[in-house]
Order: structure tokens, then C-alpha cells, then sequence
């Protein structure tokens, strides 16, 4: 995938406007603006009995995690479910390359978001050696076809890949060192695929080139800017679902019991020290 550049080295589509980070009370302003319309989405999902997958895919720090917080941080975990699955253990590796991700895919009235995916195979696999060329040929070939499965089961299969620049994926892997909050997000692996960025940039075009279907495209956002890749990719995501308000009893609280005699307890309740 090549994104063309102007003189200025601005790409296509990128105005003197986007270049500058989105400020964190217009994000927040929007981004509330955003959480009340996926809420309207899952309630019309589960009303409709709509079954959702979103794939997230990416280099290391593009920022899938944070893009997926930001989806899920305001709907139903039991509607909103998030896949991370770890290494394959030696009995899943045996099987069919897609099989330990079969389960997962959502029933009526779910939302599944793969924070990384079957995609894998095309990826980290490939670039760290995990798999065989021809490994990773078969499943190139094989997958628009499983997609294709899960789409005609009535599955809706929305695919993205956050974009990040070699300059800030370097930056934030850097920030990661030495912040107490974020150590756990920079592993071995991490490391030793850093230095292959035009590895994985190979693969990726790769992917691309086999799996861009017209009934499963990828859909391409750029995060340099957290913030505003955020809010594109739920805005781009709320488009892709058609819904609207679904149908909702108005809602009043009801009356109190009445205390009908009790007292609170003479009990030495073991509250916590109110330190804040």
C-alpha cells in the first residue's frame, strides 16, 4: 500500500489542518458525542439480532488497544465482546489455522472485536518465522473464501488497519520503557520485530493484495494522532451498521419499599481508609 505524498510531504487527503494534534477537549466533546451513538448501535443490534465482527490490525503501537477502549468503554461488555488471544498452544496448532477462531464469532445481538486476529498468519507469523512460506501462502489463498463463509452466515465483517508512520511507532514504543503504566505493553516480541519494518511493511502489502476483497475490504485509517484516528474509525464504523433508535418503554424508577420496621445494624463494618 503506497500513500502518495506532496511537495510539502503531506499525504493525499491530509490538509495543513489534520497535521495538528486534536486537542483533548474537542476530542472529548466529540467522543461523547460518538459513545451515545454506539450505544443506540448495540441496542439496535441486540433488537435486531444483528451479529457484528470488527478486526483490528496493525503495526505494534498503532493503537489498536486504544481504539478499542475508546469503542467499548461506554456499551455492554456482555454485547461488546473483545478477543485477545494469546500464542496457540502445541494442540491448537494441530488443528485448522482458522479453528481456534471459529468460537468466537458473535451469536444474534453481538459485537466481537478481534484485537488482532486470524491475520496473524499474514503478519507476526510470517515476519518472526513462526510459519512456512508456503504456510502462509495457503492461508492467503484460502481466506477470502472463509470470509466469504462467515459474511453468508449473516455475519457483518468489518475489517481495519491503523496506519502509524516509522517516526512514531518509535516514539511510542520509546515511551513505553520507562512508564510504569504501559511496561507491560512492550514485550520480547515487540522488540525483536522493531527493527523489521520493511518486513512487515512487505507482508502487509501483501495481505492486502489477497485479502481486499470487495465483500471484506480493509478499511485503512491513519493514528499518528490518536485522538482524531479514534474518532474517524467510530465514525467510519457507526456508517457501516445501519440503525436507528430501537424501540424503548420509558423508563420510571419505581417506589421505595417502605421500612416497615428495620434498623441499620450495629455492625462494625470494615470500611476502607478515605484517603482521596
Amino acid at each position: 500500500m503506497k500513500v502518495k505524498k506532496d511537495a510539502n510531504g503531506k499525504a493525499d487527503g491530509e490538509s495543513a489542518e489534520t497535521t495538528k494534534k486534536l486537542k483533548r477537549k474537542a476530542y472529548d466533546k466529540e467522543l461523547g458525542r460518538l459513545h451515545v451513538e454506539l450505544v443506540k448501535l448495540q441496542e439496535w443490534v441486540k433488537y435486531k439480532g444483528l451479529k457484528v465482527c470488527i478486526i483490528f490490525e496493525g503495526r505494534d503501537g498503532a493503537g489498536k488497544g486504544g481504539t478499542i477502549k475508546a469503542i467499548t468503554e461506554r456499551v455492554s461488555p456482555r454485547v461488546f465482546r473483545v478477543v485477545a488471544l494469546s500464542a496457540p498452544t502445541e494442540r491448537e496448532k494441530s488443528q485448522m489455522y482458522v479453528q481456534r477462531y471459529l468460537p468466537y464469532l458473535p451469536a444474534a445481538g453481538e459485537v466481537v472485536i478481534f484485537d488482532r486476529s486470524w491475520y496473524n498468519r499474514a503478519g507476526v507469523e510470517r515476519v518472526m518465522g513462526f510459519c512456512s512460506e508456503e504456510q502462509v501462502e495457503k492461508f492467503l489463498e484460502a481466506v477470502p473464501g472463509v470470509e466469504k463463509t462467515i459474511i453468508d452466515s449473516g455475519i457483518i465483517l468489518i475489517k481495519y488497519w491503523l496506519e502509524v508512520t516509522m517516526e512514531e511507532q518509535t516514539r511510542r514504543l520509546e515511551s513505553r520503557i520507562d512508564d510504569g503504566r504501559k511496561i507491560w505493553k512492550l514485550s520480547p516480541m515487540d522488540l525483536k520485530s522493531y527493527g523489521r519494518w520493511y518486513d512487515y511493511s512487505r507482508a502487509r502489502d501483501d495481505m492486502f493484495a489477497a485479502t481486499d476483497t470487495k465483500f471484506a475490504p480493509w478499511h485503512v485509517a491513519r493514528t499518528d494522532d490518536k485522538r482524531r484516528g479514534r474518532l474517524n474509525i467510530i465514525r467510519h464504523l457507526l456508517g457501516e451498521i445501519p440503525y436507528k433508535d430501537a424501540p424503548r418503554e420509558k423508563v420510571k424508577l419505581p417506589k421505595r419499599q417502605k421500612r416497615h420496621g428495620y434498623r441499620e445494624p450495629d455492625y462494625p463494618f470494615k470500611f476502607i481508609k478515605e484517603r482521596f
